[in-house]
């Protein structure tokens, strides 16, 4: 089971008024690392390094984000484009770096840089050789913001 796991700075920066979650807002994208993050003291990418950009694994990729009002709970919904699948790979020569993390931050801000917002925590490390390719798969729902 993959742990959804919020940044603190997110909901401080929510209220500033940093993200614009909406469709046509700002570009959330997520990365894969193999640091473990830490929800208090990180709040920007740069503090959450990045594998490297090598052997099919091209960075940072868009979700395509959305955000919805839950009539019955009151919560917010961050929603992704389309199937909500985002492709990393095919890996190619020595394979993709291994990585445990994919890390969803806002690309748009420039003050603060790149604020992070999520990370998900696969249970294992992943190792993805040659010709393997790695599926993340938000669905219609990527988070909850609220009750």
């Amino acid at each position: 089971m993959v742990a959804y796991n919020k940044f603190k700075d997110f909901i401080l920066q929510l209220g500033k008024g940093v993200h614009h979650l909406q469709s046509g807002g700002d570009d959330l994208k997520v990365y894969l690392s193999n640091t473990l993050p830490n929800l208090t003291t990180h709040t920007i990418k740069s503090q959450v390094p990045e594998i490297a950009i090598a052997n099919g694994y091209t960075g940072p990729q868009s979700i395509g984000n959305g955000y919805t009002l839950n009539g019955t709970t009151g919560a917010g919904e961050l929603t992704a484009a389309g199937t909500g699948e985002i492709t990393f790979g095919p890996a190619t020569g020595a394979g993709i770096a291994q990585f445990q993390y994919v890390i969803l931050y806002n690309d748009t801000p420039t003050s603060p840089l790149d604020p992070l917002i999520a990370y998900f925590a696969y249970p294992t490390a992943v190792d993805l050789a040659a010709g393997e390719s790695f599926k993340v798969d938000f669905g219609a729902l990527v988070a909850t913001i609220g009750p």
